[in-house]
């Protein structure tokens, strides 16, 4: 099954929770944000590193040790409760990076990452992203904005979860998928189904039966049609009611 990222004319987005759609891949320019020699010499004291699809890239309670810059790929930032049960912070695409919020590499992380896909990083160590700051101010600019973006997804999750009811929050993601990656035809909204309903329970903060039930309710109501490869909406208005 192709990846979302395929057909989106504005290359690949990442995903959250938020009521602020346009808001929703800020931060994704970290590298293409700086100039050819500053993008050289934070490659220079950079390292290349390939997780396969399913592996971690770093774990919730593990030392942080620097920022993975993320070059191809998606990555998924998780939580992982006492009992288990994990809730889906994030889905991070290319140009984003990951393992903050400590990004000078002290402390330990407070949640996970892991590969969606086999992926290709940038690994940048505490150490040396602190000297890059120190010496190139366009570093230090990406580094803040980077961490902006990041504060804001983590925040729009906190709004979503304290004031949305789950069914609220499906249907939120469903407008965000539509809106990412979802593409118009014969007056639908089109969304190639590469997110299982496992990925969707652990995002909007459910059980994988609560979503089935909760689709197969949208579907008898006309909003929405679920087949195996697609999510078809009917009407984006509807869903907002």
């Amino acid at each position: 099954m192709k990846d979302l990222d395929d057909d989106h004319p504005d290359g690949p987005s990442a995903i959250f929770l938020s009521e602020y759609l346009l808001d929703i891949n800020d931060g994704a320019g970290f590298l293409s944000s700086l100039s050819a020699d500053d993008q050289k010499k934070v490659r220079q004291l950079g390292t290349r590193c390939k997780v396969a699809k399913g592996e971690g890239v770093f774990f919730q309670g593990d030392p942080h040790t620097g920022v993975w810059i993320l070059e191809k790929g998606r990555v998924r930032t998780f939580y992982a409760g006492p009992s288990g049960r994990e809730i889906t912070l994030a889905y991070w695409s290319v140009g984003h990076f990951v393992g903050g919020p400590e990004v000078f590499g002290t402390g330990r992380h407070v949640w996970s990452a892991d590969a969606l896909e086999d992926c290709e990083f940038l690994f940048v160590s505490g150490m040396s992203l602190k000297r890059l700051v120190r010496e190139v101010p366009d570093v230090a600019i990406a580094v803040i904005n980077g961490l902006v973006n990041k504060g804001k997804c983590y925040s729009a999750l906190i709004q979503m979860l304290g004031t949305r009811s789950v069914s609220e929050r499906l249907r939120q993601l469903l407008l965000i998928l539509a809106e990412t990656y979802g593409r118009h035809e014969g007056g639908q909204v089109i969304i190639d189904r590469t997110i299982t309903y496992d990925q969707i329970a652990s995002i909007v903060g459910a059980t994988r039966q609560w979503v089935t039930q909760s689709l197969d309710r949208l579907q008898s109501e006309g909003i929405v049609q679920v087949t195996r490869k697609e999510i078809l909406i009917s009407d984006l208005e509807l869903l907002l009611d």
